[in-house]
């Protein structure tokens, strides 16, 4: 399956143009359609209704959120400019969106009709925008690419890194990647305190998996590794370092429904830490 669709979500965040940079090298690579989405995220009028105010009745509630929406629109015009000269500049086809709703649930929603959506690793310095939340990873059925929130990122996918563990995850996240994997220079999988038995690594861990990827003409370099000291995120992470990677591959996990998709520890440890994109699936 060729890459097609690409969707980056951007916004008025200083981090922005890093994600839109990675899409459009990304998009520009494999000759897909690019789509700048930017959401509008303003609240209902009846959440200002009970306000403790005798002056804001549901009249002044209504005009303060088409006030606040108004600020909003105008925010999103340089952003659209932006998106529209990357366009330009690189040659590629691709359009813009504009869309009034809940950041995550529109983001969700987008990327159902992507073959994977550029999204931001949250910041802890507390800015706010288009980052990973349970709700984007996980309610859109599609792989999503994470781009650290700091850092330029400017050759994305062409040394590649892929975590394996043998589960379902991680080898739907090797069939969802496969298009980025066959345009890599170079591919290697990990295996990190690998497992023997049925639901295992085999007998030489990675091995089976880079055999697969080698069918689909990607020679691709198994190795393993204990990590008995550190969890098993910082030990991707420290990997990709030492052998220089720009693109980690790996699925993600989450817990019961009763958790409400909540991140599992390899994952939570991978979106806290990350020091280059992810390209996760679940």
């Amino acid at each position: 399956m060729a890459i097609k669709d690409i969707l980056v979500h951007l916004d008025t965040t200083p981090r922005s143009a890093a994600r839109l940079a990675v899409a459009a090298t990304l998009a520009a690579r494999h000759g897909a359609h690019l789509t700048g989405l930017h959401v509008i995220d303003v609240p209902p009028p009846d959440v200002l209704y009970g306000f403790p105010s005798a002056y804001l009745d549901v009249q002044r509630a209504d005009e303060i959120i088409d006030q606040l929406r108004a600020a909003r629109l105008g925010e999103a015009g340089p952003v659209q400019d932006a998106f529209n000269e990357r366009l330009r500049l690189d040659g590629l086809h691709g359009e813009w969106r504009t869309v009034e709703g809940i950041t995550d649930e529109v983001v969700a929603l987008h990327a159902r009709y992507a073959d994977f959506a550029v999204l931001g690793q949250p910041d802890p310095t507390g800015w706010r925008g288009a980052e990973v939340s349970p709700t984007a990873l996980m309610g859109s059925g599609r792989p999503i690419l994470v781009v650290p929130y700091a850092g330029d990122f400017p050759t994305v996918g062409r040394r590649v890194l892929v975590g394996w563990n043998a589960s379902p995850e991680a080898a739907r996240a090797v069939a969802e990647a496969m298009p980025l994997l066959q345009a890599a220079d170079k591919v290697t999988v990990l295996s990190i305190n690998p497992r023997g038995g049925i639901g295992g690594d085999g007998a030489v861990p990675a091995a089976d998996i880079a055999l697969h990827m080698a069918r689909h003409g990607i020679q691709a370099e198994a190795a393993h590794t204990v990590a008995s000291d550190i969890p098993e995120g910082e030990a991707l992470l420290s990997y990709a370092v030492d052998i220089g990677a720009d693109l980690l591959v790996c699925g993600m996990y989450g817990h019961s429904r009763f958790r409400e998709f909540a991140f599992g520890g390899v994952t939570r440890g991978l979106l806290a830490h990350m020091t280059l994109p992810v390209f996760m699936s679940h």
